[in-house]
């Protein structure tokens, strides 16, 4: 059997003090992350990232700059998650229509994020935050994405 890690986006989105989260069901609890999931086929890393913002709060996400990759074994399932984490700024709300499984979108500020610590979904939601707090950022075009000629 050849191991393949679960290839996800997320998108780290301030307004100021606050930050864009999505609350949502995950494995029977009702858990809070970052606007995120995985990239689908013929997607590039980008247009996965946008696209699960757009589905999971209804904002239209510019991305800025890129936060860096994270790379978390989950214990409650064994697999392995590298997530593509941005900076993106949100635009206008397009839809209230979220995806399934999605319970809302609120605007949190890192003191309730850390009074609501049991409920983040793993620890990279926090770690996320964490280095966009701390100013870690790189460009965007460091991921380069090259199409077959």
């Amino acid at each position: 059997m050849q191991w393949k890690p679960n290839a996800t986006v997320a998108v780290v989105v301030p307004d100021g003090e606050w930050f864009l989260m999505v609350e949502e069901h995950s494995e029977g609890a009702v858990v809070l992350n970052q606007p995120a999931g995985h990239i689908e086929e013929a997607e590039s890393i980008l247009e996965a990232a946008r696209r699960e913002a757009l589905e999971e709060t209804g904002y239209l996400v510019t991305l800025e700059a890129f936060l860096g990759i994270y790379v978390f074994r989950s214990p409650h399932n064994g697999l392995t998650y590298h997530r593509y984490a941005f900076i993106g700024q949100a635009g206008p709300r397009e839809t209230d229509a979220l995806d399934d499984g999605i319970i809302a979108a609120h605007w949190l500020t890192p003191e309730e994020l850390d009074a609501r610590s049991d409920q983040l979904r793993s620890p990279l939601v926090a770690n996320c935050i964490s280095d966009y707090r701390s100013g870690r950022r790189f460009p965007l075009d460091l991921i380069r994405e090259i199409e077959p000629q």
